[in-house]
């Protein structure tokens, strides 16, 4: 926050001339709602005259790094699960998201009621005011800026008028800090690795395809691996996680661990579209 606000002091004189306000979240997230440990991500929320968008840093740093050397080579896949698209002022999302070697976007109505309190709270010289609203299945509070005019914030979050600061969940499972901003003269193209991911266009697809995809996931993580053991070939050489496999009742065994795995992790920003997975 710190660093956000020593370089909001420019907004004044940039803020009309620019085309793209990009702010920088600090996203902490509990991959399992269990434990009390974070994973931290670095998010982007870029406003444009048209669009708000919002994606991982690191999807940036990956297309920054291949237009600096002219190719391809640096690709990066989403972790969190957050990339959304959507018109100004709109609660009409575009969202993407990786399932396997796919890349897939899908379209929700995320429409917020909020209630917004007289509490308000000082960061150093801004005034935040505090709003509550529910959510993917939870009950969320949110400080936002009146003297920010985009009625925007990150991930889905939006209709409050003025730009959000900060915002949880009461449960403290996902924790977004803005701690910093730029100002872009031009509209940044995300082309390459926001509507699609550095060559693999994003595939439409509605909510039940999209479950559909993420179950058969689950069911055969390593479905690829299975069919080349199918093949009749002594010399074929199977490496998941850094381990060698050789036979189907080791990958099976990879198999089971996987979707362990997938089970430990399953806490989605909406709950109430959790995938139910079997043991």
């Amino acid at each position: 926050m710190k660093n956000f606000l020593a370089f909001f002091c420019l907004l004044n004189v940039a803020f009309f001339s620019s085309q793209t306000h990009r702010y920088i979240y600090e996203l902490q997230l509990k991959m399992d709602s269990t434990e009390t440990d974070y994973q931290k991500f670095n998010m982007i929320l870029d406003i444009n005259p048209k669009n708000v968008k919002f994606y991982g840093r690191n999807l940036l740093v990956a297309d920054s790094l291949n237009k600096k050397f002219g190719n391809s080579d640096n690709k990066h896949i989403d972790m969190t699960g957050q990339i959304v698209k959507r018109k100004i002022n709109s609660f009409e999302n575009e969202n993407f998201i990786n399932i396997k070697f796919g890349y897939y976007t899908f379209k929700t109505n995320d429409k917020m009621t909020w209630n917004i309190s007289h509490e308000t709270k000082q960061v150093q010289h801004y005034t935040l005011q505090k709003a509550t609203t529910r959510f993917g299945g939870r009950n969320w509070i949110a400080w936002f800026c009146k003297d920010i005019p985009f009625n925007e914030g990150p991930f889905k979050f939006s209709g409050l008028p003025g730009l959000i600061f900060e915002i949880s969940d009461t449960q403290k499972n996902f924790i977004y800090h803005l701690v910093k901003n730029q100002e872009l003269a031009e509209i940044y193209p995300t082309d390459d690795f926001l509507e699609s991911n550095f060559g693999n266009k994003a595939i439409p697809i509605n909510e039940k395809q999209k479950q559909k995809l993420l179950l058969e996931f689950y069911n055969d993580p390593f479905s690829f691996e299975r069919t080349n053991f199918s093949k009749t070939n002594s010399n074929l050489n199977i490496n998941i996680g850094g381990k060698e496999i050789h036979s189907i009742d080791e990958l099976n065994t990879q198999v089971k661990s996987m979707q362990e795995i997938i089970r430990k992790y399953n806490n989605p920003i909406e709950i109430g579209k959790a995938i139910h997975y079997k043991n």
